[in-house]
């Protein structure tokens, strides 16, 4: 059989490690789909062909950002099975396409491996904080048999397969959150074009024990107000740049703490009184920037999850780095 392609309908979502449940429950809970919703799933992706009345727009790639699920990393905005005989006529296929493909395997991984080296190269690698991500189209496909490819050359993120990993630093940082952190602001450059903070920024962390994102913003230089009822790691206790206040952080009003160029959070706490806050500190205009973690307990309420999104400014988001969570960051023009 000759190579061919053959165009599918619809969109196909693509999910974090481990959350493909967080993900069908979405389409199911917030997106309205029953339970007789089909849903023809790949490992991770999940691809619905029927869309028509969930977006905006009819047409996938006019479908706003903020309306896709939080829960893919990426979306297959025009998805296409490729029918090939050779490892060189799937690379020869993808390459007369466009240029920048990204894999996501969950079967046939050496085959796999053999495409992508004839493809040009990207880095697949994880990166070393602060990294700056091109904003050139980039494709996925994952192998279905040895001889089916799914791809999607027009998707949702700049990011290789929507998922970007940092290198670690094991000694240094009191708490694996500053992972978190670290993608978050990365995705805020990203999403909104905003500087990263340095030896210029006043930062406020709320609920900073025991240090984790204080870590990552004072290596870049900031300086950090960090309120918490526990006290952070005694290498950011005596560091020069951080001014450490023990008190409930929430009862504090933003005239309290004074103008900031960013506002963070990752206290665990209600999704309303979270809103609640950060509304507080948008109405003060004392801050122009937040990136704040939305803790879930239990089966998530995307009505509260869609005020967080309705702020203008803002995009709520699933990290890499994000667990039963996700994240919320707001960027003023």
């Amino acid at each position: 059989m000759p190579v061919h392609i053959e165009n599918l309908k619809g969109v196909a979502f693509l999910a974090y490690p481990e959350t493909l449940a967080f993900l069908k429950a979405e389409l199911k809970q917030r997106f309205g789909l029953g339970d007789n919703a089909r849903f023809n799933c790949y490992g991770d992706i999940v691809c619905l062909e029927d869309i028509e009345g969930i977006f905006s727009s009819p047409d996938p790639e006019r479908i706003a950002p903020q309306e896709l699920p939080y829960w893919a990393r990426t979306t297959l905005l025009k998805p296409f099975i490729l029918h090939f005989n050779s490892i060189g006529e799937a690379a020869g296929a993808l390459k007369g396409i466009q240029r920048n493909w990204a894999p996501y395997q969950y079967q046939s991984f050496r085959r796999a491996s053999l495409i992508q080296d004839k493809l040009p190269y990207i880095n697949l690698k994880p990166r070393k904080f602060p990294v700056e991500i091109p904003q050139s189209p980039i494709g996925v496909y994952t192998l279905i048999d040895d001889k089916t490819i799914l791809a999607s050359a027009v998707t949702s993120s700049f990011i290789p397969a929507g998922r970007i990993e940092f290198v670690e630093d094991h000694e240094n940082p009191p708490s694996r959150a500053y992972l978190k952190i670290q993608e978050s602001l990365t995705m805020a450059k990203l999403l909104f074009g905003v500087e990263l903070p340095d030896e210029n920024s006043r930062c406020f962390e709320a609920g900073a024990c025991p240090g984790g994102w204080t870590w990552v913003l004072v290596n870049l230089g900031s300086k950090v107000y960090a309120v918490d009822r526990a006290e952070l790691a005694p290498s950011l206790m005596s560091n020069p740049l951080v001014t450490f206040q023990a008190h409930d952080a929430f009862t504090l009003k933003p005239e309290d703490i004074g103008k900031c160029d960013w506002v963070f959070s990752d206290v665990i706490c209600y999704p309303e009184r979270l809103l609640e806050w950060v509304k507080v500190w948008i109405d003060s205009g004392l801050t122009k920037n937040m990136i704040c973690t939305i803790k879930m307990q239990g089966e998530i309420d995307y009505d509260i999850v869609q005020q967080f999104a309705a702020i203008p400014d803002s995009r709520v988001v699933h990290l890499n780095y994000n667990k039963h969570e996700l994240t919320w960051i707001h960027c003023e023009k």
